[in-house]
């Protein structure tokens, strides 16, 4: 099972490559990571996408919680997150082609960001299956070039 996890952790050099090297020796393949400063700029947020059973993922948790500069980790999994990913498109676009490929964008409500003489890159956020979907339409089209930011999330808040 897919687990979302997002880990607090302080903004030093080689924090992350010691997470991501504690996951990996584990035998656990990290299948989207991104990071990026909080509002303390002492701190860093990763978020991690790692496919394991619960039992896996709770070894990996204490693990982590061993570290020094790990100072709090909550996985995501349950739907309770809001979760995004930024995704780059260039997608193939002869001139009698592109306006329904614009239509397609607007549609997603993605950002034309470049525009070529045979193709136009393509801005889009959102969740995975929106962006799934989104490339589904663009295959027909032809793409030539995908770049993902990976995941990022952030729980709810239900108290609010």
């Amino acid at each position: 099972m897919k687990h979302v996890l997002s880990i607090l952790v302080e903004n030093q050099p080689g924090v992350l490559s010691r997470v991501t090297g504690l996951v990996s020796r584990r035998g656990f393949n990290i299948e989207s990571l991104s990071v990026g400063p909080v509002e303390d700029p002492t701190m860093s947020h990763v978020t991690m996408v790692v496919d394991a059973d619960d039992v896996a993922l709770e070894q990996i948790s204490k693990q982590l919680h061993k570290l020094i500069s790990v100072h709090k980790i909550t996985d995501l999994t349950d739907g309770g997150a809001i979760e995004r990913e930024l995704v780059l498109f260039k997608v193939s676009a002869a001139p009698e082609r592109r306006n329904e490929i614009i239509e397609i964008a607007n549609i997603f409500r993605a950002k034309i960001v470049d525009v070529g003489r045979s193709s136009l890159t393509i801005e889009a956020t959102g969740d995975e299956k929106k962006l799934e979907g989104l490339e589904n339409l663009f295959r027909a089209y032809g793409i030539k070039e995908i770049v993902r930011t990976g995941k990022i999330a952030m729980s709810r808040n239900s108290t609010e």
